[in-house]
C-alpha cells in the first residue's frame, strides 16, 4: 500500500463521519433530509465551532423544525429559542430570520423539494453552487458545506473537495487532486472522505495524528 493510501485510509477510518451523521441528519435523497442538511450547511458556515452548530441542527429539530412548511410557519421568536438552546446565541437573531425567508423561498420556488433546484441545475455543480447561495443565508461557504455532504446521494455531484477538504489534504502531505484522494480512497463514500479531509483542515492535532499513524 503506497503513502498516499495509507494516509487516506487511516484519515477516513479514524475521522470518517459526515457532519449530517454528526448532527443525526440521516441522509437521502428525499426533501425533508435534504432541507435538513441545508439548514446545517447554514449553521455550519457561521464563524461558530462546529459543535455549536451539530447541536443547534439537533435542537431545531427537536422543536419541530425539521421541515420547510414548519420552519416557516414558526413564529421568529420560536425559532430564536431554539436556536438559543442549541448555544448558537451570538447569531441568533440574524439567523432565526434568515431560517424563515430560506424555507419561505424553497417552498415558494422548488415546492419544499431541494430535488428540484437540482434539476434546475440540470446536476451542474457551477449552476447548483449558484442557486444554493439564492438563500438567504447561503454564501459560498455554506455552498460548499452543502455539496461536500451532499455528494453522497447526489453522485453526480462527486467528487466534491472544496478549498477547504483541499487544506486538510495539504497538511496531511497529500496532493491537492480531488481525482487522486478519492482513488485511494477506494470504496469509501465521497462525502465521508471530504469530511475527513474538513477535521484535518481545521484542527492541526488530527493531520499530526494521523501522519504519525501512517508511518508507524
Amino acid at each position: 500500500m503506497d503513502r498516499e493510501t495509507r494516509l487516506v485510509r487511516e484519515l477516513v477510518g479514524t475521522h470518517g463521519r459526515t457532519y449530517a451523521a454528526e448532527a443525526g441528519v440521516r441522509l437521502r435523497d428525499t426533501p425533508q433530509p435534504l432541507y435538513q442538511l441545508l439548514v446545517l450547511a447554514h449553521l455550519l458556515s457561521a464563524r461558530i465551532r462546529g459543535s455549536v452548530a451539530v447541536a443547534t441542527a439537533r435542537a431545531l429539530r427537536e422543536a419541530q423544525l425539521g421541515d420547510p412548511g414548519r420552519m416557516a410557519a414558526a413564529g421568529r421568536q420560536t425559532r430564536v429559542d431554539a436556536l438559543g438552546r442549541g448555544g448558537y446565541r451570538r447569531y441568533d437573531e440574524r439567523t432565526a430570520t434568515q431560517l424563515g425567508a430560506e424555507a419561505e423561498l424553497l417552498t415558494e420556488r422548488w415546492g419544499g423539494d431541494l430535488r428540484r433546484l437540482r434539476e434546475e441545475a440540470d446536476g451542474e455543480v457551477p449552476a447548483l453552487r449558484r442557486l444554493l447561495q439564492e438563500f438567504n443565508g447561503i454564501g459560498p461557504t455554506g455552498a460548499d458545506i452543502f455539496l461536500r455532504e451532499v455528494q453522497g446521494v447526489w453522485p453526480q455531484v462527486a467528487p466534491y473537495l472544496d478549498r477547504k477538504a483541499l487544506k486538510g489534504a495539504e497538511r496531511l502531505g497529500l496532493p491537492a487532486d480531488p481525482a487522486r484522494l478519492s482513488a485511494a480512497a477506494g470504496r469509501t463514500d465521497p462525502a465521508v472522505l471530504a469530511a475527513a479531509l474538513v477535521r484535518a483542515s481545521v484542527d492541526k492535532q488530527v493531520a499530526r495524528d494521523i501522519r504519525e499513524r501512517a508511518s508507524a
